[in-house]
Order: C-alpha cells, then sequence, then structure tokens
C-alpha cells in the first residue's frame, strides 16, 4: 500500500471506505464469497430484464421493480468491493505492486471471457437477423447485456479471485 501520507484526502477516504471491516461476515470464506457474487449476478440480471422491460416492453411496473432491487444491489456491490479491498475502485497509486499486478491479472481474465461472451452475441444476433427473427429489438437487448456485462464482469471476476484473508491468530 502506498504511504497514506502521499495520498490526496479523497482516496484516504476510499482507501478506508473499502477496507472497512464491518461486513466482513458476508466474504470471509471462498463459498460466502461465491454466493454474494452469484447474488449480484441475479441482482443484475433482474435488474437489466426489468430495465429492458421498461424501454422495450413498455411495462411501468418494472420501474418499481427496478428500485427495490436497488439496495441488495448496492450492499452485494459493496460486499465484493470490500472482499478485494477496492482492488477496482482505488486508484492505482493508492494500490501497492501486488495489488496492482492482481487488477491486471483480474482485468485480463474479464477481457477473455469477454471476448467469448461478445463472439456468442454476433453469432445470435446474426443467426436470428439471417433468419428473419426481430432482429432490431434483439441486438438492442444484447447490446445492454454486452454493456453491463462488460462493466461488471471485472467485479465479479475479483470477487470470485479474492483469496481468504489469515486469521488474527496466524
Amino acid at each position: 500500500m502506498a504511504r497514506q501520507e502521499q495520498l490526496s484526502g479523497y482516496d484516504q477516504r476510499m482507501f478506508a471506505l473499502m477496507n472497512r471491516r464491518e461486513g466482513v461476515p458476508l466474504y470471509r470464506t471462498a463459498g460466502r464469497r461465491r454466493a454474494v457474487v452469484g447474488v449480484h449476478v441475479v441482482l443484475t440480471a433482474a435488474f437489466v430484464a426489468a430495465w429492458l422491460g421498461t424501454v422495450v416492453g413498455e411495462l411501468a411496473w418494472t420501474g418499481w421493480a427496478m428500485l427495490g432491487l436497488l439496495l441488495p444491489w448496492c450492499v452485494a456491490t459493496g460486499a465484493i468491493n470490500g472482499a478485494t479491498r477496492g482492488l477496482l475502485e482505488l486508484r492505482p497509486r493508492a494500490l501497492d505492486e501486488r495489488q496492482r499486478a492482481e487488477r491486471d491479472r483480474v482485468r485480463a481474465k474479464a477481457h477473455q471471457i469477454m471476448g467469448w461472451v461478445l463472439l456468442a452475441a454476433v453469432l445470435v444476433t446474426g443467426i436470428a437477423g439471417f433468419s428473419g427473427l426481430a432482429a432490431k429489438a434483439l441486438v438492442f437487448q444484447v447490446a445492454v447485456c454486452a454493456l453491463v456485462l462488460h462493466w461488471l464482469l471485472p467485479l465479479w471476476v475479483a470477487g470470485l479471485a479474492a483469496r481468504d484473508e489469515p486469521d488474527a491468530d496466524e
């Protein structure tokens, strides 16, 4: 970790926020971290589906569903950020060399996964378009899902890659 004196006030506040210990019971073990990431994935999928229901389906009630999903989504996001100690949220100057290397590994893995997802999206939308299905709506929906996945995949990969912290007794 960079010396605290060299960090700006913003960096110090973010570092303190990302290293708070209140949420540790949520992500103490690998199983719990996987569960939190899984819950976050499900909440994100539900939120995107609700948003698409509002935009594409013109269903007004889905706006209320989005509002109901927001708080649990924020809690799950905070738990993942706590488990990774802000690996993806802190500026590089607030991270030590090991953390910067871990962030690079996480981003590379997420980039690799995203490449395969985008290939599948191109194939699905291409097949749908050539077969005469409603391609415009499908392309929009797939593009929105790809954008959300691109935005959150590094967080999910980091949450899954986070290691158990040693006990204070060790």
